[in-house]
């Protein structure tokens, strides 16, 4: 029978049939993520006309070993480069924006635990990944202006439990655990944790109420938590990690930055493809190829300027989180949050321009519904639209003018 419901309720992901392969080192997670991107590529855009969820593609990334590249070596990861885990994000990216997305809040996860978490539950949560199991998220909430989070952790005959809604859940779909922003009051105030929420659990309710325009795979929709019981060895701090300097902020930024760079290099190839094989030269260029026009060359040059310029700054705010990572202080964070905060705005822009770019310079033809080419500048404008951008322009000004660093979250 038919499902006809629109927000239909998922049930969770099956647990891993067999771990996964382990990547060694960063070499072969790049190798990796090639090999699986030229895969990705094939079908994306029917994934995303018909909305087809990317089980199958999914699995395929989670038994690569990419998830858990990250690990620390100390616990058996391969513990890769900041540089490398945006580099493998984009390169997934360029094949297909959603499925770079559906991860983000994995890799956030884990960087969380390395920074906040014991030594105990780094070990049982790094064994989890290690074994394929997949995190997704549970920040966000909506339909109040204050910012603050209603989805309450609190003790019920002598229990822990999680009560709340969350929205913009990327990855929950798929997950095998939740990682849910709750609050907790202590001592007359609330605090802040991160609660990590087996997705099987009763209670726990995953809607796939996504909307977007863009991203239209990503499974970014609600999660309903209703008296969901949570073991304390899975609560781990949050507020805790903002109240001193640490990489979680440049870490959570530079994979949206990656996200966006992917995207608009996707489009880039795209463009390429479309003005070789199918686009017409203008009547006045006096040439018999598109791809000889002398203002499309201009053009598509500039394009590949601002992607490669994004890439060189990503690049760069990578080392300086690598380097924060090695030693964090006030100031190796700061550095690091405005670099990729750099990153983040170039990337934003070239991405939308590189999406533009392919329509404009393509002609009237590239706009086929049968191409769906259009879901790069859909995916680039949703994605994009994740924090402002004029704000990391406000925080970067201020930083060199006023050598005012910038404020300790996961938005800078």
């Amino acid at each position: 029978m038919t499902n006809t419901d629109p927000h239909p309720t998922i049930e969770a992901a099956p647990a891993p049939a067999e771990r996964p392969d382990l990547i060694a080192d960063d070499r072969q997670a790049i190798q990796v993520a090639a090999e699986l991107a030229a895969t990705f590529a094939e079908g994306s855009a029917e994934r995303d006309r018909d909305r087809l969820l990317p089980w199958r593609e999914l699995e395929s990334f989670s038994r690569s070993g990419l998830w858990g590249m990250t690990v620390p070596r100390a616990f058996g990861g391969a513990g890769v480069s900041t540089e490398t885990l945006a580099s493998v994000i984009a390169i997934i990216g360029a094949a297909d924006g959603s499925l770079s997305q559906i991860p983000q809040n994995h890799f956030y996860a884990i960087e969380v635990l390395r920074v906040g978490a014991s030594v105990e539950q780094q070990r049982f949560f790094y064994d989890r990944v290690l074994a394929g199991e997949r995190f997704g998220n549970a920040l966000a909430e909506i339909g109040k202006r204050d910012f603050k989070r209603r989805t309450r952790l609190h003790r019920k005959a002598g229990e822990w439990r999680v009560d709340g809604k969350k929205f913009y859940c990327t990855g929950a779909i798929y997950a095998h655990w939740i990682p849910t922003l709750v609050v907790a009051e202590e001592e007359g105030r609330d605090v802040t944790y991160l609660a990590f929420v087996p997705r099987n659990a009763p209670g726990v309710t995953v809607i796939d109420d996504w909307e977007g325009f863009g991203q239209r795979v990503t499974g970014s929709g609600s999660v309903e938590f209703a008296q969901v019981k949570v073991e304390p060895e899975w609560i781990v701090p949050f507020q805790a990690s903002f109240e001193r300097p640490t990489t979680i902020g440049p870490v959570a930024q530079i994979m949206h930055a990656a996200i966006d760079l992917g995207i608009g290099q996707g489009a880039y190839r795209e463009t390429l493809r479309f003005v070789r094989e199918r686009a017409r030269p203008w009547l006045d260029s006096s040439v018999e190829h598109a791809a000889d026009d002398p203002l499309t060359l201009h053009q598509v040059g500039n394009v590949w300027l601002r992607l490669r310029a994004a890439e060189a700054l990503l690049k760069r705010a990578a080392k300086e989180t690598d380097a924060a990572r090695a030693d964090m202080t006030e100031d190796s964070v700061a550095r690091a949050s405005i670099a990729v905060a750099e990153a983040k705005i170039l990337a934003t822009k070239a991405s939308l321009l590189a999406a533009n770019k392919l329509f404009e310079l393509s002609g009237t033809s590239s706009t086929f519904a049968g191409d769906n080419l259009d879901r790069h500048w859909r995916n680039a404008r949703t994605h994009t639209l994740h924090d402002p951008v004029r704000w990391k322009y406000q925080a970067v000004g201020d930083y060199y003018l006023n050598g005012k660093r910038p404020p300790r979250h996961g938005a800078i």
